[in-house]
């Protein structure tokens, strides 16, 4: 059965309550919904603000929003370029194995090439052998030789008080 094929846009304000929704969807997806604490005003500011962090990107199929990719740039000391992150994708599950995600991914390599990135990055849960399938299809390996560490709430404010 042939799918029409996504079409892919870069997310404006007006996206805010869609983009908003596909967090909680992932969130939920991913068994984390109890870490959400999104305020729709700040994800507006840190997106579409007058310095924005992260960008987004929408796929839909006959006007109907079906994922999201969220990303942002880092910078690889290694390399002396930048690199290309993704924080999150989600394609909604009915919209599963119809070239969603695929597209996704496809537009942000092409944005990390345009935009001179060494890199193209992104996590992904242990358990989550579906997503990990769907990476490794497209070419992406694993960097088993890294952990990610993270310091949030009271450990990263002890830190930044020099308290630890």
């Amino acid at each position: 059965m042939s799918h029409p094929k996504p079409s892919i846009r870069s997310a404006a304000a007006a996206d805010l309550p869609v983009i908003a929704n596909l967090i909680r969807e992932l969130a939920r997806y991913e068994r984390l919904e109890d870490q959400v604490l999104l305020e729709e005003r700040a994800l507006r500011r840190h997106l579409f603000g007058k310095r924005p962090y992260a960008e987004v990107l929408l796929s839909s199929e006959r006007e109907a929003t079906t994922g999201f990719a969220l990303f942002f740039h880092t910078f690889s000391t290694f390399l002396a370029k930048p690199s290309l992150y993704l924080e999150d994708l989600f394609v909604r599950p009915e919209h599963r194995g119809k070239g969603h995600g695929r597209a996704l991914m496809v537009k942000l390599a092409q944005l990390a090439l345009r935009r001179g990135c060494g890199r193209f990055e992104w996590a992904v849960l242990d358990w989550n052998a579906p997503s990990i399938a769907f990476y490794r299809s497209i070419g992406a390996v694993p960097m088993d030789d890294w952990t990610v560490f993270r310091l949030t709430g009271s450990r990263l404010e002890a830190l930044a008080r020099d308290r630890w």
